[in-house]
C-alpha cells in the first residue's frame, strides 16, 4: 500500500494543499487525554475556528479506524472526545505506536511526535499545540524523556506552544533541546514560557518579535537542508497566566500523589494535568485553554505568512 493508502484529507484541507493555502496541523491528545468531557470538544472547536479566524485551514489530527486523518469532522471530534463514553477506545499514539494502531484498525488520538509525523506527510509546515513533553522530573533515575524531543530532532515541522509542560524538569529539557540541535525560539519574549505561566527563569535561544521573522527563518531552514523542526514558545497572555509560586506548588502535590500511587510511563501527564486542575479549583484548565487557543492563532499568523 502507498502512503496515500493510510493519509486521508477532507476536502477543505485537500483543498488549501493544492492551492498552496496555509494549513496549521492540530493535535488530539488534548482532546482524548487532557481535558474532561465537554470541555475538550469545545476546546478543539474553538481551537479550529481561531484558526480560521486568521486566515489558515485547521487540520486537526487523529488516526480512526486505522486511518490517518488530516482534518477531522465534528463527529470525529466527538468520538475521541467522548472516548469511552461512547464505547469506543482512544488510545494514546507516540512514533512507536503508529504502526500496531494502523494495522489493527484502531482510534487513537496522537501526541505531539505523532502529529508532527502526520503533518510532515501530509506536507503541513507548522503545528500549534498546548505544551510540548519534555524531560521528566528525576529522570536521572526514571530515564523518562517524552519521545516529543527526539521528533523535533528528525521531523521538519515547527511547534507553536506554550513551552514545555511545567510539570517537567525544565532545564533539563531545554539542555536536552540544546544536544539535539532544536532551536527554540520566543515570540516576543526573551524568558523561556512554562506553560501555565510566563516565568520560568530559563532563556530561549533566540528572540523574534513577529510572524514574518518566524517565517523566514522556518523558510531558510527548510532551504538550507536542516532536518528537524523548531520549538516557537508562545507565552500564555498576560491576564490569564498563573501565578508562579501557586502553579509549582500545586505541580509538587500532584508529582506526591502521582509517586504514592504509582502513576508511571504515559499515564504521568494526563494524571498530573487533572490533580493540578483540582488543586487549582480548574483555573489551570481555564489557562490551558487560553494558551491552546492563543498557540492557534500565532500558528495561523505564521501559516499565512509561509504561503506568501
Amino acid at each position: 500500500m502507498s502512503l496515500s493508502e493510510y493519509l486521508i484529507f477532507p476536502d477543505e484541507v485537500k483543498s488549501a494543499l493544492e492551492r498552496n493555502e496555509p494549513v496549521v496541523a492540530l493535535e488530539s491528545t488534548i482532546i482524548s487525554h487532557g481535558m474532561p468531557y465537554p470541555k475538550n470538544l469545545e476546546t478543539a472547536l474553538e481551537v479550529e475556528k481561531t484558526v480560521r479566524d486568521y486566515g489558515a485551514v485547521p487540520a486537526t489530527i487523529a488516526v480512526i479506524n486505522g486511518k490517518i486523518k488530516a482534518g477531522l469532522s465534528v463527529e470525529d471530534l466527538e468520538i475521541l472526545s467522548k472516548g469511552k463514553d461512547s464505547g469506543t477506545e482512544i488510545l494514546k499514539a507516540s512514533r512507536r505506536d503508529i504502526p500496531y494502531i494502523i494495522s489493527r484498525k484502531l482510534n487513537a488520538a496522537t501526541t505531539v511526535s505523532a502529529t508532527m509525523i502526520f503533518a510532515e506527510m501530509a506536507r503541513l509546515k507548522i503545528f500549534a499545540t498546548g505544551g510540548i513533553g519534555g524531560v521528566h522530573r528525576n529522570a536521572d533515575k526514571t530515564f523518562d524523556i517524552s519521545a516529543d524531543l527526539t521528533e523535533l530532532a528528525q521531523t521538519e515541522v515547527a511547534v507553536v506552544s506554550a513551552g514545555v509542560k511545567s510539570i517537567l524538569d525544565l532545564g533539563l529539557t531545554l539542555e536536552y533541546l540544546e544536544t539535539l540541535g532544536v532551536p527554540v525560539i520566543g515570540y516576543g519574549t526573551d524568558e523561556f514560557p512554562a506553560f501555565y505561566t510566563r516565568v520560568s527563569g530559563y532563556k530561549v535561544n533566540y528572540r523574534l518579535d513577529t510572524p514574518e521573522e518566524i517565517a523566514a527563518m522556518i523558510n531558510v531552514k527548510k532551504e538550507m537542508g536542516l532536518k528537524g523542526g523548531m520549538i516557537i514558545a508562545n507565552p500564555v497572555p498576560e491576564e490569564y497566566s498563573m501565578n508562579k509560586e501557586v502553579i509549582d506548588k500545586a505541580i509538587e502535590e500532584a508529582l506526591t500523589k502521582a509517586d504514592k500511587d504509582g502513576i508511571k510511563g504515559k499515564d504521568i501527564t494526563p494524571f498530573l494535568l487533572a490533580e493540578i486542575q483540582k488543586i487549582t479549583d480548574g483555573k489551570s484548565l481555564d489557562t490551558n485553554i487560553k494558551l491552546v487557543i492563543n498557540n492557534a492563532k500565532l500558528a495561523a499568523e505564521i501559516a499565512v505568512k509561509l504561503c506568501r
